[in-house]
């Protein structure tokens, strides 16, 4: 039995490709500088940059996922950071160079 003409699809068209280049969001600040440690001295130094960990739900309760000093990750209030926003290449070997710090 011949086939119709569309039925004779070919299996590759029923795929759906996806360019990952253009269905990226723009990206979030990677980094923040530390305006204010009142309530955390001993976690946070001010003026320091602090690589930021991505947390939908914490950014829209006001706050920040920051590793401190302790190496660990935590939330702080959004207003004791600036964010940073660096150039691609800037932001690449910035955590190059945090990663050598751990």
């Amino acid at each position: 039995m011949k086939r119709t003409g569309s039925e004779e699809k070919k299996s590759s068209e029923n795929v759906i490709w996806i360019n990952p280049m253009a269905s990226r969001k723009p990206q979030k600040p990677q980094f923040a500088i530390c305006v204010n440690n009142d309530d955390y001295p001993a976690s946070l130094e001010l003026h320091k940059v602090y690589r930021l960990l991505t947390d939908d739900q914490a950014e829209r309760e006001g706050d920040l996922r920051v590793i401190d000093e302790s190496g660990e990750d935590y939330l702080y209030p959004r207003k004791y950071f600036v964010l940073v926003e660096l150039p691609q290449g800037k932001a690449r070997t910035l955590k190059r160079a945090f990663a050598k710090k751990v």
